[in-house]
């Protein structure tokens, strides 16, 4: 009985559990850097005002300099040395620039001084000198912009995320607590 309720719990499509909001969103950097992404997080959450990265189910950023690649990251890249740090207005519908009250509100994939991405990493940082970007594990100086400038998302009705931007389902986070061979649950850093 047990086995045939969690096939069918399987076989059902994730909408069935819960509704999720999806956001794009474009950040445009100085000296031609910018990134495109998507993030997703359970819809029951709107109302808070707020979220921030233990809440967001999917994310990913592609980066790219004028027309060429220069790298991305996903939220199934996160292990445990990652800086993640995400903070987002629902209300406003964008993501909380630096302010007295929010120092370092964004670090995705990137510290402050924008040098932990990684051996051919890519992230992004708002902190309280700048809004910029990592490549390579180094700091892109060229792409900094003010750190209160503005950075809206706009809700759609669905998103193609990539394999590796979704956290795994609640069934198979359930096996990771059990034993099931998945590998330790992976946890945000803030500084």
């Amino acid at each position: 009985m047990r086995t045939a309720l969690i096939l069918a719990l399987l076989a059902m499509p994730a909408s069935a559990f819960a509704e999720d909001a999806i956001y794009r969103f474009t950040w445009q950097g100085a000296g031609g850097y910018a990134f495109e992404g998507a993030m997703s997080f359970d819809a029951a959450k709107l109302s808070l005002g707020r979220i921030y990265e233990g809440d967001v189910q999917c994310f990913v950023i592609e980066g790219r300099k004028g027309d060429l690649p220069v790298g991305r990251w996903a939220l199934g890249m996160l292990i445990p040395e990652t800086t993640w740090i995400l903070t987002f207005d629902t209300e406003a519908e964008r993501f909380v620039p630096f302010g007295p009250a929010d120092p370092m509100p964004q670090a995705w994939n990137m510290d402050g001084y924008g040098t932990d991405c990684g051996p051919e990493g890519f992230g992004f940082n708002i902190g309280n000198y700048a809004q910029d970007i990592c490549i390579d594990g180094r700091l892109i100086a060229d792409s900094q912009m003010p750190p209160a400038t503005p950075f809206p998302a706009e809700r759609v009705e669905s998103y193609d995320f990539p394999a590796d931007a979704c956290r795994p389902s609640m069934l198979m986070s359930e096996s990771r607590a059990t034993g099931g061979g998945f590998g330790p649950t992976r946890q945000a850093k803030r500084p």
